[in-house]
């Protein structure tokens, strides 16, 4: 059986040498995923090597640059330290999982409009955290965005436009929520036939 770790795992034939193997069932950007792999393996590495899910960025190892930064059962989580084992049974969303194949995801949107980025690296794990931001609170204040996405870290920029991006997204998501609910009404108001 072939894992993720064959490459560095030394193959003299042994049997003491067997690490054993987990089959994870888990649900990534809605789709049932499942795997076999070693107990030691970080969810980063499954979605990186195992899924090709290349938008989860490792930059530390250590959770202090956030890059790795996924949804985990809609809570942000640095997959660089959790384990691809603790991830059997729920749903993860990488940035890949935002898009639609017709369109950019409102946050997606406001860091391309709103200049919320430069090099990129640190973006998916900004988007995932700002997103999990906007569903638990759809109005937030600048203070509100720059607490929630201090535990990424960007080298690149001022923070100023990642900022403006989140609330930008907020601004589009609130009037996509405004129109949705004015049609509602409209539907209503039209009464029975």
């Amino acid at each position: 059986m072939s894992t993720l770790f064959e490459e560095v795992r030394p193959s003299d034939g042994g049997a003491g040498d067997a690490v054993p193997v987990r089959r994870v069932e888990l649900t990534v950007n809605g789709e049932r995923r499942a795997a076999d792999v070693e107990p030691r393996l970080l969810l980063a590495h499954l979605l990186r090597n195992g899924f090709r899910l290349t938008g989860t960025h490792t930059g530390c190892d250590t959770t202090n640059c956030g890059a790795c930064t996924v949804l985990y059962d809609g809570v942000p989580v640095k997959s660089c330290t959790m384990f691809a084992v603790q991830a059997d049974g729920h749903e993860v969303l990488t940035v890949e999982g935002l898009a639609t194949a017709s369109e950019l995801h409102p946050i997606q949107e406001g860091f391309k409009d709103e200049h919320g980025l430069q090099c990129g690296f640190c973006t998916p794990g900004m988007m995932l955290a700002a997103k999990a931001l906007l569903e638990e609170n759809p109005n937030p204040s600048e203070d509100e965005i720059r607490w929630a996405l201090s535990g990424n870290l960007c080298r690149c920029t001022g923070y100023q436009n990642i900022v403006k991006a989140v609330m930008w997204a907020a601004e589009k998501l609130g009037a996509n929520v405004e129109s949705d609910g004015a049609d509602d009404a409209g539907d209503d108001a039209g009464g029975e036939g």
